[in-house]
Order: structure tokens, then C-alpha cells, then sequence
């Protein structure tokens, strides 16, 4: 009998591939993100030391998000998402990151993630 394999384990197999590849340095550290139906997560994370450096989510308190619905889950919260980590990493010094796309395709929610995040200030 063949098992069916859900959309979330082939994206975590892609992931896996990914990150292979893509390791997050001191100088230049991981942005990973992660999305759901209902909210957008992103991290800067060092991966030498193992630490996460900043964070932002749509699912946090107090976030406001242009006073659209109360989700995350559409281009408008993901926009602001990577404004709002790019700020905090600018904050920590941080400047150049390698953008870690968390085995989902660039596009939608994620392109609008990363465009945000270069037009604050990060360099992807």
C-alpha cells in the first residue's frame, strides 16, 4: 500500500535540502520563517552559536497590523512582519542576513516578507 505524503512533510523534506545549504554566521545570520493559515513568524538566528537574535509574528501582542483583520495570514501582515524584524535586527546591529525561505515557494506571503525586510534595510 502507498502512503500519502501531506503537502507538510514535502516541505519539510524541502527544507531540510535548503538548510544544507544554508547556515546563518555571526556576521550574517539566518532569517527563517514560517507561516501558517492564520499568522507569518520570521527569526534572525545565529546558527554557529544557536541563538535566536530577534523575532517578529503576526501573533503577538499589541500587533496592530494597518487594522486589518485580526490575522496574519495575508500579504499586508507579512509586509509588516518584515518591516518589523528588519528594524529590530537593525537595532542588534544587525545588517546582512541569508534568507532561509523555510521550504516554501518565494512568492505571496513570503516574497512580500522578504521585499519588506530589504526595503527597511536588511540586505538579503
Amino acid at each position: 500500500m502507498v502512503r500519502k505524503i501531506s503537502k507538510d512533510e514535502i516541505r519539510q523534506r524541502i527544507h531540510t535540502r535548503i538548510r544544507r545549504k544554508v547556515r546563518g554566521t555571526t556576521e550574517r545570520p539566518r532569517l527563517a520563517i514560517f507561516r501558517s493559515v492564520a499568522h507569518i513568524y520570521a527569526q534572525v538566528i545565529d546558527d554557529a552559536k544557536g541563538v535566536t537574535i530577534v523575532a517578529a509574528s503576526s501573533s503577538e501582542k499589541g500587533s496592530a497590523l494597518n487594522g486589518a483583520k485580526p490575522t496574519g495570514g495575508n500579504v499586508a501582515a507579512a509586509k509588516e512582519i518584515g518591516k518589523r524584524v528588519a528594524e529590530r535586527a537593525k537595532e542588534k546591529g544587525v545588517t546582512r542576513v541569508v534568507f532561509d525561505r523555510g521550504g516554501y515557494l518565494y512568492h505571496g506571503r513570503v516574497k512580500a516578507l522578504a521585499d519588506a525586510a530589504r526595503e527597511a534595510g536588511l540586505e538579503l
